[in-house]
């Protein structure tokens, strides 16, 4: 009876080994691709996904799965293998956030390409040249009026009295927003031309400028906001570079890429077409005009000549 019991759990033991292998050739024969929770992130993963498609590199979707923290943590384990991420970010992987490269798009990209791939053997892919950064938005109508072009015009115009901004608390305490601005340009913005509005949402911001609520008509917002075209606003360039340089680049595990060497050239020329215009556009039409992000994702492609 031990001897059968034995053979038993020995053959148990085999087919569950066996059985494990073939679920590591089946997770190995595709590449497992997510996204953060927000509408970029469905954005980029899901132009990933279908660019890959196009390439007849098999995939997974896992679009959505979280914030940050998760989504990196999943591509560490191995439990993904590509997700779209933004070079700033990796001052805060790697504790290098006082490095004056991160405020410099080039190096920011190469800083965060060297590290990952010493570390962790991840490999960062060409970036969308769009900064999704802190910034100032503005009315159209007021940056041609006042001649606004970068952040340090605005400091100009607000300090002779053209200029009232909304902003949440945080974007006006933290050292990292506005104040980082304020020490980069020598410059003040006077506290009673702010209206600070309940909450972090630019959402809330961007619609206030637009609408000259309480005579606002400048607005926090990050670069690639989707309201900012849809609202007829204009992004002020940041030329000292005050912020942190967050371009949106596919990240993939060296081995991963090794097996699927398309996935380079798939996805090359698809972020090379990002530009901030052309991702504010896209957001815009998921969270302004409530298109699905797959049929945006889909139709973008169509456009620029990348879908057969």
């Amino acid at each position: 009876m031990r001897h059968i019991e034995w053979r038993r759990r020995a053959l148990l033991g085999g087919m569950a080994t066996l059985a494990a292998g073939r679920a590591l050739a089946q997770r190995e024969a595709r590449v497992v691709v997510s996204s953060k929770i927000d509408t970029e992130g469905a954005l980029l993963g899901n132009l990933i996904l279908l660019a890959l498609g196009q390439a007849q590199v098999p995939t997974e979707a896992r679009l959505g799965l979280g914030p940050t923290r998760i989504v990196r943590q999943a591509l560490l384990a191995g439990e993904i293998d590509l997700y779209p991420e933004y070079t700033g970010n990796a001052a805060l992987f790697f504790d290098r956030a006082n490095d004056p490269a991160w405020r410099d798009a080039d190096r920011a990209y190469a800083m965060a390409a060297e590290l990952d791939k010493g570390r962790n053997n991840l490999v960062w892919l060409p970036r969308a040249p769009a900064n999704n950064t802190w910034t100032i938005a503005v009315r159209r109508d007021v940056a041609t009026r006042e001649r606004l072009a970068t952040i340090g015009d605005l400091f100009a115009a607000a300090g002779r009295g053209a200029m009232r901004l909304a902003a949440s608390a945080e974007f006006v305490e933290s050292p990292a927003a506005l104040p980082a601005f304020e020490a980069a340009y020598g410059a003040s913005f006077p506290r009673d031309r702010i209206t600070v509005l309940p909450g972090g949402d630019t959402a809330v911001t961007l619609r206030a400028a637009a609408q000259g609520i309480s005579g606002v008509n400048a607005a926090m917002a990050y670069g690639t906001d989707g309201a900012i075209a849809a609202l007829n606003l204009v992004v002020l360039r940041d030329d000292k570079g005050a912020q942190i340089v967050y371009e949106p680049a596919p990240v993939v595990r060296a081995a991963v890429l090794e097996r699927f060497p398309a996935i380079r050239d798939a996805l090359s020329p698809v972020f090379a077409s990002l530009d901030l215009a052309t991702l504010q556009k896209l957001n815009a039409r998921i969270a302004v005009e409530g298109q699905p992000a797959p049929a945006v994702a889909r139709a973008y492609l169509g456009e620029i000549g990348m879908l057969r």
